[in-house]
């Protein structure tokens, strides 16, 4: 039975581990559109906080009992085959879909859907695109990795045609996709795990960009990415970049306050105006850029787009202001590449702080030895690091890895394998004009909340 009659049937919906940032957003759209809801998670979080506050009840620990009574169940592509509640469901003859399968499905109800893919920027692009069509008038619908300050939510569902979607390649999940529009930001070595090699890789974005039916916009700077496009025809091509070789050119890039980029808007030869951006960091300028030539083959105008990414100030988790502590500002960011930790940092030490902490969570045993040497140079671009237990997540520990040979790399780095230990040597050190960064795809943020004390 395809998901297409399931759902059109089922009564009630489960989804395991609904608090997570591909999950949430899969739950609001269904909740908004009528559909009962349960769903389950190991983690409290501020996406189950969200879901709650929905009306949407939500059991913590997952256990075969929670699938009783449902007629259709979610799960996540990082769930284990053991768990639990997918065997009961299994057993019990209950429908199973990983949430990429109903992730489709919504993708086909739009004649205008947009996937934005890449390793780096996802879902900075996604909300700001969805940003600039809310603000003038497009009403979109989407589907984000991060809430969106404009609504508060990871997904809503809007009276137009348009879809806007962040499209994740872990495990090829983004080819259970129907993208008109395919947006790639970049390519970089990720998920090798899975991938293996950076020609799967490739050869898995080639993928995407070929199911697209209308167009491809995509970075023309990227040598990975213009490889991954090879051979794909048959619809527009809309590159974006800093050479004039791209359809879309960033030129004149200059700072605000040291840190938030201003930059001129060339569409080939002709200067379309602009830009000041309200987020910091040169890798912004792709970003924002990207979100503007997408939204304008949408039909909105430069003037329009320019306005709104003027406002926008960035998603959940990205470089997103917390509180201050003594004096000291806290942010949060959920970069857990060596790449996004190096532009994030980079952008933070032209912020003129006294001192910028690296408080980072490394988030998978594979990821962190792959990356090793990485993520040390760029967790030292810092003026002091601090780390955390790592986040196994979805894997085993058969890599030998921890955080102390993490530590053993960055010089005057300490680690602590406690939450709360993070937080009371924080608390002890920080000073006045320091800035505090958490940074990592897990749950990291939780110390800055209790540095805060917002838990």
């Amino acid at each position: 039975m395809n998901i297409e009659q399931v759902i059109k049937t089922a009564k009630r919906i489960h989804f395991i581990g609904i608090g997570g940032s591909g999950m949430c957003p899969l739950a609001e759209i269904l909740h908004s559109q009528g559909h009962n809801l349960t769903g389950s998670d190991n983690n409290e979080s501020d996406t189950l906080k969200r879901i709650r506050a929905l009306g949407i009840p939500v059991t913590m620990g997952q256990k075969a009992e929670n699938v009783d009574g449902a007629d259709m169940v979610v799960y996540t592509a990082a769930l284990l085959p053991d768990n639990p509640e997918l065997v009961a469901a299994k057993e019990k003859g209950i429908p199973t879909f990983e949430r990429s399968k109903l992730f489709g499905y919504f993708t086909r109800e739009y004649p205008n859907c947009i996937g934005v893919c890449g390793t780096h920027g996802k879902t900075t692009v996604t909300s700001m695109l969805t940003h600039i069509l809310i603000d003038n008038g497009f009403d979109p619908s989407a589907v984000i990795g991060g809430k969106l300050p404009l609504t508060g939510t990871n997904g809503r569902v809007g009276k137009s045609d348009i879809l806007v979607c962040e499209a994740c390649e872990y495990k090829d999940t983004f080819l259970d996709l129907s993208p008109d529009v395919s947006v790639i930001l970049n390519v970089d070595r990720d998920h090798m795990e899975y991938f293996k090699t950076l020609e799967n890789l490739e050869a898995s974005f080639r993928k995407f960009a070929d199911m697209s039916t209308k167009a491809v916009i995509y970075n023309g700077d990227d040598k990975n990415t213009i490889d991954s496009i090879a051979g794909v025809e048959g619809k527009a091509m809309i590159s974006f970049g800093k050479t004039d070789a791209c359809d879309y050119i960033a030129k004149d890039i200059d700072w605000k306050d040291g840190a938030f980029p201003c930059f001129d808007v060339y569409h080939k030869d002709e200067k379309l105006g602009r830009v000041e951006l309200s987020v910091p960091g040169e890798h912004n300028v792709l970003n924002a850029l990207a979100a503007i030539c997408t939204a304008m083959y949408c039909g909105a105008t430069f003037e329009q787009c320019r306005n709104s990414v003027a406002t926008f100030k960035g998603a959940g988790r990205r470089f997103e202001y917390l509180g201050n502590y003594n004096g000291a500002d806290i942010v949060d960011d959920y970069a857990h590449h060596p790449a996004e930790l190096e532009v994030t940092l980079s952008a933070a030490m032209k912020m003129n702080y006294n001192r910028v902490w690296a408080v980072f969570q490394p988030f998978t045993f594979s990821r962190t030895k792959l990356h090793l040497d990485a993520f040390a140079k760029a967790l030292s671009i810092a003026d002091r690091v601090v780390l955390t237990e790592i986040m196994g997540s979805r894997e085993i520990n058969t890599y030998g890895i921890t955080t102390q040979d993490l530590a053993d790399e960055i010089p005057g780095s300490v680690w602590f394998d406690t939450f709360q230990k993070v937080a009371d040597y924080l608390k002890e050190n920080i000073c006045e004009g320091d800035l505090v960064l958490t940074l990592g795809c897990g749950d990291v943020y939780k110390i800055a909340k209790i540095v805060l004390d917002k838990e």
